[in-house]
């Protein structure tokens, strides 16, 4: 049977005049119409909005729990196997004389910077100390909580959500859109890594329904990461004197975001993004994703000498072991609730922590695989793989193992006396670094953190206001005309401003969980279709044809 010839131009209609002059209005209008119909009527309606949203993420959680587990086990090993098969793995993402644009470190500070950012600073103390007081072993009294024998399996849960699932998605994603844009030429955008499965069919409606699945999952995707980032900054303005008014107390208590906290930081942060974007890639994206990197390797080291360093590493050691032996087990097992209590505690710990993050990854591969794509021209799969999925993941187990592990150890040990497991997941890093200093230096470390923070929040926006534009334009990389950037920066922080204030973190959640969902098929699909079309390749080559990448 011959082989059908692969398509390597991908048609998309895009205007040629007036105000949306090289974007395809079809996707443009309809997601910017999505998310204002989303925005007016969580605002204008809000507890209805709430209760429905509700209503609908219960009923996902509940029946569509499967789904979230095995396609990211799909997503992992996929990923994996591309890589370790050698006829895959040394194929080049590009022609096959292309090189790498940006150096190693650069191309790791960008994709890192974008990936996990702001959620490792947020949940660096967090994750770790609520795994050790509440998770599956515990549930199920296999250990019990609050416990020197639970750090293990805390650490262990931690680096399952935050290891190979997360950047499996991004790198599944990224390695896809790049295949499709750089071996076969067509526009970087979502509806292209369809190509082998779909054809010329992409370049209508059926194109433009997912290329507008992207846009909304990724906005909301975005939108949760930056939501976590302004509860966090506010609070380290208000750890280093900025004032009360940054702040109000809940009624149990604890400290969060005011009104007027949340809306000065998007401001700060989302103004600074959008003129980092007007900049592109190559300049405001590229330099703050070095300074990122610079500050956490700074921050990192900090924990690694002066925090339970010996802690640390035993719990690096024992975290990833007990990880990587019960890895196929962790991504297949979906609990449901069967009635007894700890059935229903072990389904409400997964659907709260596991799916939740899984439709937090997903939703945020299309912007974090776009520029993935983006900034990985000319590198094979296998170091695409090994870049963007292992050594990344690897990074992450080191920095929970560093700060969590030391905020673990003053905690079981007594010298926190409940300071950090007591105070809000925002506040939990700058406690730890209270407990751990005296206070000038606790201060000026807090400073640290913070304009780190809002390093990774600028890196995060900009690379978000980029990545929509460009799906939005056909997979037009070139500039875009400042309205478009202003709208989408704009429409970001009024998103998240929206979202915080009338309903908190947990309004985003929802309507993250929710928007994830058809993404995630998208996302099954694009992995089948990079498969088909790479065989197809080696097909070509075995038999003397010509492949597209010569």
């Amino acid at each position: 049977m011959p082989i059908k010839p692969p398509v390597t131009e991908l048609t998309i209609k895009t205007a040629t005049s007036g105000f949306y002059s090289g974007f395809a209005k079809d996707v443009t209008i309809s997601a910017k119409f999505i998310i204002g119909a989303l925005l007016i009527w969580a605002i204008g309606f809000p507890e209805h909005s709430g209760a429905f949203l509700g209503k609908i993420n219960g009923f996902l959680l509940a029946n569509f729990n499967f789904w979230y587990i095995y396609v990211m086990a799909f997503y992992i090993v996929l990923c994996l196997a591309l890589a370790a098969v050698p006829a895959t793995g040394r194929l080049r993402l590009g022609k096959n004389d292309d090189r790498p644009e940006f150096s190693t470190f650069s191309w790791f500070s960008m994709l890192f910077g974008a990936g996990l950012g702001i959620g490792l600073l947020t949940y660096a103390a967090g994750e770790p100390l609520y795994h050790l007081q509440n998770n599956p072993d515990v549930i199920q009294g296999n250990i019990a909580a609050n416990s020197w024998d639970t750090v293990p399996s805390a650490m262990k849960w931690t680096f399952f959500h935050w290891g190979l699932s997360a950047w499996g998605c991004y790198t599944l994603c990224g390695l896809a859109l790049a295949f499709f844009a750089y071996r076969r030429g067509l526009p970087l955008t979502i509806r292209s890594a369809l190509a082998s499965l779909f054809g010329n069919k992409l370049s209508g409606t059926t194109g433009a329904i997912i290329d507008i699945i992207a846009v909304v999952a990724t906005v909301l995707g975005v939108a949760q990461t930056i939501g976590y980032g302004v509860e966090q900054l506010v609070a380290g303005l208000h750890r280093i004197g900025f004032g009360d008014w940054l702040i109000s107390v809940a009624t149990d208590g604890k400290q969060t975001s005011s009104n007027a906290g949340i809306i000065f930081a998007l401001v700060v942060i989302l103004g600074a993004s959008t003129l980092s974007a007007l900049s592109g890639v190559g300049r405001g994206i590229k330099w703050l994703s070095n300074l990122n990197m610079g500050l956490s390797f700074f921050l990192l080291s900090f924990f690694l000498f002066f925090g339970s360093t010996f802690f640390g590493v035993q719990t690096l050691l024992t975290g990833v072991f007990d990880y990587v032996t019960s890895l196929p087990s962790l991504l297949l097992t979906v609990w449901n609730d069967d009635g007894t209590a700890t059935g229903k505690a072990l389904s409400d710990w997964q659907g709260g922590w596991t799916v939740f993050y899984w439709a937090w990854w997903i939703a945020s591969a299309p912007f974090v695989g776009v520029f993935l794509a983006r900034i990985s021209k000319g590198r094979t799969i296998r170091e695409f793989v090994l870049g963007a999925m292992i050594a990344t993941s690897a990074m992450c187990f080191i920095w929970f193992a560093a700060l969590g592990g030391t905020a673990i150890d003053l905690e079981l040990s007594g010298a926190a006396q409940n300071e950090i497991a007591g105070t809000g997941l925002s506040d939990q890093l700058y406690a730890t670094l209270a407990v751990i200093l005296e206070p000038t230096m606790a201060w000026i470390f807090s400073i640290i953190v913070v304009a780190l923070l809002l390093t990774y929040q600028i890196t995060t926006a900009d690379s978000a206001v980029l990545v929509i534009n460009t799906i939005n334009a056909a997979g037009d990389e070139g500039p875009k005309a400042r309205p478009h950037i202003l709208f989408w920066g704009t429409g970001l922080a009024l998103v998240v401003g929206a979202l915080l204030i009338l309903g908190g973190l947990g309004a985003i959640q929802t309507a993250m969980v929710i928007g994830a969902l058809p993404f995630s098929a998208v996302l099954a699909l694009m992995g089948i279709s990079v498969v088909k079309a790479i065989i197809r390749d080696v097909q070509r080559e075995r038999l003397g044809l010509l492949v597209p990448a010569e």
